[in-house]
């Protein structure tokens, strides 16, 4: 398939995503460089450009991510959740308010941009007490093995460079039963909806880009990012092929996004 002149075949395996930025062909250690860059540059933007971007049905999706999670009800035990790539906290803020006193949730970020907003974030909501913030890189995660109840990851994975390694990663720290869960950009089901859904992204949102924060480049990589994506079967084979079992995922939007899981047993 062609965009703008661009192939846009979805990545097979992780070796193909880690040896891409966006379109772009890179070597071994140059794509993590190249993603930070572009997350220091939008994170003071990022949470406004997402309500741009969709319309603010992200919001919606995010809610569907935390009810698939296996929460702890509120005055039940201790339950640690670990969000990665994480950042501005807002995956982490909706399950802290979802399970209460009971979850404490750690945000783990690899850029020190966006764990600084979320940081802002948690002290004007005054959730400083449940939520955390650790620059960490989800391939070395600073963690023992079985300490979290849940690992999630919103729209993260695709900029994670070695995402094999960073899923085996997950599955170290989870405890025996624990759950993992990502949203993510996915393919489009609906031909009309596609067709809509390429035009806004290859024209709008960069544009956008440059209106709200004055940097197109970066929009342009998101959107060819999301392209690259290995479609919803062969992600779902790598979660499994990590070590996860009960693997699944579900496509929310017409599939513009998915979610993914999977449990450590």
């Amino acid at each position: 398939m062609e965009d703008n002149g661009k192939h846009t075949e979805r990545a097979r395996d992780a070796a193909q995503m880690s040896s891409s930025f966006g379109y772009r062909r890179v070597g071994a250690g140059e794509k993590q460089p190249l993603v930070d860059a572009v997350f220091h540059r939008v994170a003071d933007r990022y949470d406004l450009m997402n309500d741009l971007m969709s319309a603010g049905v992200h919001r919606l999706w995010k809610q569907a991510m935390v009810a698939k999670l296996s929460l702890p009800r509120q005055g039940g035990r201790q339950w640690r959740g670990l969000d990665m790539a994480g950042g501005t906290g807002d995956i982490a803020f909706r399950i802290a308010q979802s399970a209460g006193a009971a979850a404490h949730v750690t945000v783990a970020d690899i850029n020190a941009s966006m764990l600084e907003v979320g940081r802002e974030r948690a002290r004007k909501q005054e959730m400083a007490g449940s939520v955390e913030f650790i620059e960490a890189n989800a391939e070395e995660l600073p963690f023992a093995e079985n300490c979290f109840d849940a690992y999630t990851i919103a729209f993260g994975i695709r900029n994670v460079p070695r995402i094999d390694i960073a899923l085996k990663e997950a599955l170290r720290v989870l405890k025996p039963g624990g759950q993992f869960v990502c949203l993510e950009f996915s393919q489009v089901d609906l031909a009309l909806l596609e067709k809509l859904y390429e035009q806004w992204s290859f024209n709008a949102i960069p544009q956008i880009g440059q209106w709200v924060t004055g940097d197109r480049g970066s929009y342009e990589y998101l959107v060819e990012s999301i392209r690259k994506f290995p479609d919803r079967p062969r992600f779902a084979g790598m979660i499994a092929n990590a070590g996860f079992a009960r693997v699944g995922h579900e496509a929310l939007s017409g599939g513009i996004v998915a979610l993914h899981w999977g449990w450590k047993l």
